[in-house]
């Protein structure tokens, strides 16, 4: 595949990203949507609800900024302190961002950064009907990001990094926003062992955040030679593909030999420091 072909690959990527995403910000919430496998026109054939966790009793949270599409809390292991600025990578309708923001205070400011209109459109009004002043949505691309160097104490993103084509420049570009002593804390998806084929190659399932996984050994070895420092993974957790799922991509035989093998999908929460 000559360079050509590789970017037109990933726009195509981008471009199903962007278009799932824009249909999951016009329903009220993925999680509520979740028990439709395998139907057409109510919801995702994908359940981005395998992957999330629960934030309700989480200061700041508001459940009208979550759609469920999460696989971690970075918040939770990401050092941020009052007074710090923050920023949140694929911030969609701004679960994470008001999260943080209810640690920064008054005094610090959160950054969320997304590349879908319709995500941007209803963080917007989640920020109107909150009155924050201290928190802004900015549209960008994580590999490009439209923001100064050596801005940020914090970076955070949920489940979305692995849905960039290419992770080496979004780390890169993490290292360039964050301030020398800043760390960024991320929750993600990645794999052990090898994904079946018919999984890598289905659109909605790389939208949901299982076919673009990569192997986490190699997750890891992109965060070290981007010149990290201090690499903790916090947490692995297994996460269980139901087989409602897995049949809208896969025959039984497929499933079978899958379920007996030795590659796992796994949700990890990984932080890290510039210095």
């Amino acid at each position: 595949m000559n360079a050509n072909q590789k970017k037109m690959k990933a726009d195509d990527l981008k471009l199903i990203v962007k278009d799932k995403y824009s249909q999951i910000a016009h329903k009220s919430n993925v999680l509520s949507e979740s028990k439709c496998y395998g139907t057409t026109g109510c919801c995702s054939r994908v359940d981005y609800s395998v992957f999330s966790e629960n934030y309700a009793k989480l200061s700041g949270y508001n459940p009208d900024a979550d759609l469920g599409l999460g696989c971690g809390i970075p918040t939770e292991f990401a050092g941020i302190k009052q007074g710090n600025s923050v920023l949140d990578l694929g911030s969609g309708a701004g679960n994470d961002s008001f999260v943080a923001r209810a640690i920064v205070g008054e005094t610090g400011k959160v950054t969320g950064l997304d590349f879908t209109d319709a995500m941007l459109q209803k963080a917007r009004e989640n920020i109107r009907k909150l009155g924050f002043t201290n928190v802004e949505f900015v549209q960008g691309d994580i590999e490009d990001m439209p923001l100064p160097d050596n801005s940020y104490d914090v970076v955070l993103s949920n489940c979305v990094l692995n849905l960039v084509p290419d992770k080496a420049k979004a780390f890169a570009q993490i290292m360039r926003v964050l301030k020398t002593t800043g760390q960024f804390c991320v929750s993600d998806v990645v794999i052990k062992g090898n994904l079946p084929d018919v999984l890598r190659k289905d659109a909605e399932m790389y939208a949901g955040c299982v076919s673009g996984a990569i192997d986490i050994d190699e997750y890891l070895d992109i965060i070290s030679k981007q010149g990290f420092k201090n690499i903790t993974v916090h947490k692995l957790k297994e996460i269980s593909i139901p087989i409602e799922l897995l049949s809208n991509t896969m025959t039984q035989e497929e499933i079978a030999g899958f379920q007996k093998g030795e590659t796992g999908i796994f949700s990890v929460t990984v932080s890290a420091y510039k210095e």
